[in-house]
């Protein structure tokens, strides 16, 4: 069974400009001037900007799809936190009900606040809302923990209404594809950006894997540093059991993921030395019910992304303890070159003063 949604073929138009990809320029003109316009608005003032009165990273794409925004903030407030800071993180919550703020707690359903908050609140811990407008989803958390000193958003490059302290544009394999703009190319806005000019990224991080070398074609002149991919050694499944990632190759699994590029975790799954029985591909952000179907179709071992873990989890244990015991996600491993975080430490200095003295 297979929910492709058309991603993997976009993926494909993406990555060159022959076939559709230069019909599309037409679109992705008009999509750039509209862009444009924006972003104009915002730097003459006409669209007002909200400051909070703590600074703000933001963590984002260039491009369309996910390229390991909500890894590099799970790794980033870890970093923070050994620094001292108390960051708190906000997001839109794709995918949520609603569109007012909302705080994530520990047992906060999928549904309600989207797939990855979920998944950032379970894993850290730390405070977490959502909403869509960014600057009150941040609001809202300061309101109710005033102890956080420091705002990461997960996502949030174009939304400009949110005032920023550092922003980090994150690539992986793919780079810059084609270097079109939407709908004939990848990119949400012009790439490489102009150092300096306003909305401009500070830092970039670019994620490979084990199977791909880095796309050169996301070069920039802005600070550019690497981090590579891998899938944790060990596996553990919705009672909370770990299981060693080798030992679960002879149960010939089907492999799940419900991202923005299924295939990529497939191949790393492979390149562990898995070979599943089957792959499905289920949209990003897929809705409870794909999942819930999922486990009725397929009564073998299943395993997952963590992202596909906090809805497929939750159904699994409701189903019992056979099929929770069944039910695998693989972690992912990030390992980001030290210098980028000594660059967000230089970054944040001026805003030293901000943080509550150990």
């Amino acid at each position: 069974m297979s929910q492709d949604n058309g991603q993997a073929r976009w993926q494909a138009i993406w990555q060159s400009r022959s076939g559709v990809a230069p019909a599309l320029l037409p679109l992705a003109w008009l999509y750039g001037r509209i862009s444009s316009a924006r972003r104009w608005l915002y730097i003459k003032g006409w669209k007002s900007i909200d400051q909070l009165p703590v600074p703000v990273i933001v963590v984002g794409n260039v491009v369309v799809g996910g390229a390991g925004k909500t890894p590099t903030v799970l790794a980033l407030v870890l970093h923070l936190q050994s620094k001292g800071w108390r960051p708190g993180v906000v997001s839109r919550g794709y995918g949520r009900q609603g569109t007012l703020p909302l705080e994530v707690l520990p047992d906060t359903p999928a549904s309600e606040c989207g797939d990855e908050p979920a998944l950032i609140r379970r894993q850290t811990g730390l405070p977490v809302f959502v909403a869509r407008q960014r600057a009150q989803a941040a609001r809202a958390l300061l309101a109710r923990h005033p102890e956080v000193n420091l705002i990461v958003c997960d996502d949030g490059l174009q939304h400009l209404a949110l005032g920023r302290d550092l922003s980090i544009a994150v690539f992986d394999d793919r780079g810059v594809g084609n270097g079109w703009l939407l709908p004939a190319g990848l990119l949400r806005e012009p790439w490489p950006a102009h150092e300096g000019s306003p909305f401009s990224p500070d830092l970039v991080l670019h994620q490979t894997s084990q199977l791909h070398p880095a796309h050169q074609a996301s070069a920039t002149s802005l600070p550019t540093f690497f981090a590579q991919r891998s899938l944790a050694p060990v596996a553990v499944n919705a009672l909370g059991e770990q299981q060693a990632l080798t030992t679960l190759a002879h149960a010939q699994p089907t492999a799940v993921a419900g991202i923005a590029r299924p295939d990529a975790f497939f191949n790393m799954l492979k390149a562990a030395g898995l070979k599943p029985r089957h792959t499905t591909a289920l949209p990003d952000h897929a809705d409870s019910a794909l999942y819930g179907d999922l486990l009725k179709h397929h009564k073998g071992t299943l395993i997952c992304t963590e992202k596909d873990a906090v809805k497929l989890f939750e159904l699994a244990r409701s189903q019992g303890q056979t099929t929770a015991a069944r039910t695998w996600a693989v972690p992912l491993v990030l390992q980001i070159d030290p210098a980028f975080f000594l660059a967000v430490d230089q970054h944040l200095e001026p805003h030293r003063r901000i943080r509550p003295s150990a």
